[in-house]
C-alpha cells in the first residue's frame, strides 16, 4: 500500500495501535453482569422431625422403613453430586430427636423443592422447615 503522505501513515499505525490496545483492554476486564455465569449456589438446611406416630420403633411398617431407605439413598446421591453438605440426626427418643441436611440450592424455590422432594417429607413421615444457612467453619476431612 502506497502512501503519499507520511503522516497518513502515521495515523493508520496509530489507529491500529490504539484498536489493539483497546481490544486488549476489553479482553482483560470482566464480562458484564448480563455475560456473566450464574451467581454461586446459596447454602440451606432443613431440619426433619418424625410425625408422633413413629416416635416407637414398633409402629414403623414396612412401607415406612422402604421411604426411609429411599431417603438415605437419596441423601447419598446428593452427597455424590456435591449438593448435600452433610445430614445427620440427633440421638434422643421420641419428640426429642430430629435430623437436619445442609446442602447447596440456586434459589429458595429451589430449596424447597428439594425438601419438598425428600421420600420422608413427600410421604408424611416427616416434617421439614426450610431456613437459609451458611457454613461458617467447617472441618477438613483427614
Amino acid at each position: 500500500m502506497k502512501f503519499r503522505h507520511r503522516g497518513a501513515m502515521k495515523k493508520l499505525i496509530y489507529f491500529c495501535l490504539s484498536l489493539s490496545l483497546v481490544c486488549i483492554c476489553a479482553a482483560s476486564h470482566p464480562l458484564s453482569a448480563q455475560t456473566q455465569e450464574p451467581s454461586k449456589t446459596r447454602q440451606f438446611i432443613y431440619v426433619l422431625r418424625l410425625v408422633p406416630r413413629l416416635y416407637s420403633d414398633s409402629n414403623w411398617t414396612k412401607e415406612n422403613k422402604a421411604v426411609l431407605e429411599r431417603h438415605f439413598i437419596r441423601f447419598q446421591e446428593a452427597i455424590k453430586s456435591g449438593q448435600l453438605i452433610l445430614a445427620g440426626r440427633t440421638k434422643e427418643p421420641g419428640d426429642k430427636t430430629f435430623g437436619i441436611a445442609i446442602f447447596e440450592a440456586a434459589d429458595e424455590a429451589a430449596a424447597r423443592t428439594f425438601m419438598e422432594n425428600d421420600p420422608c417429607v413427600a410421604a408424611g413421615l416427616m416434617t421439614s422447615q426450610l431456613h437459609p444457612f451458611a457454613v461458617a467453619l467447617e472441618r477438613k476431612n483427614p
